[in-house]
Parts: C-alpha cells; structure tokens; sequence
C-alpha cells in the first residue's frame, strides 16, 4: 500500500464519450517522475454476458514531454485548421505499407530508423 502512495503522485480522470481517459504521474525509484495515459473502454463480451474494461496505456517520460505536447499540438491544430505545421514536410513520413515484394520485417526496420531519426 505504501508503494502505491508513492508511485501515484497526481492522478485526472477525463470523460469523452465512450472511453474514459486517465493522467497519472508517477515517481520512479529514484524520484524521476513519468506520466502514464490510460485509454479505458467499457465493453460488453458476449460469450461471458457481462462488461469488461478495455484499456491501453502509454508510457511519457519528462526528456519527451516537449516532443511528445508539440506532436499533440501540432495534430489538434490540424483538425481543428487544416493546416499542416511550419516543419511538417522536414520529417520524412514512415511508410505504412509493405509494398509488392517487400516483406513486413523489412517495413519495420524502416519505422525503425524512421523513429530513430526523430530524435536527430
């Protein structure tokens, strides 16, 4: 129970429509404080005919708030403009698809580098 006291620093409930999401900062052993983003879905399985709680999380760290608040901005911004950011077209986009002959490991490995290069 202690552990739980300290690991759970801050904790925002946000309710949008179906899903319910979660903002939690936490602390690591060492003090470092991280944010998890808890996505959770009411759903309803049929074979066992009651609800059940659908959630995925994701892991932020402090050295990628910037980074990650820019990404968030920058693609509300666009669905709420239209328009693309300043820097937009100056990051090469990952390619989604495996095109005719190419095989899926070798589309991974290009997100891969994709990923790698962000950080550049």
């Amino acid at each position: 129970m202690e552990m739980k006291e300290k690991d759970g620093l801050f904790s925002k409930a946000v309710k949008a429509g179906k899903r319910t999401y979660f903002f939690d900062v936490k602390s690591t052993k060492n003090d470092e404080k991280y944010i998890t983003i808890t996505e959770s879905k009411r759903r309803f399985d049929e074979g066992l005919n009651r609800f059940f709680y659908e959630k995925h999380k994701i892991f932020l760290y402090k050295e990628d708030f910037e980074k990650v608040a820019k990404g968030l901005t920058d693609a509300i911004n666009f669905v709420e403009t239209g328009e693309y950011p300043a820097d937009y077209y100056d990051e090469p986009a990952p390619r989604r698809y495996a095109p005719e002959g190419e095989s899926h490991t070798e589309i991974d490995s290009a997100i891969d580098k994709w990923f790698d290069d962000l950080d550049k």
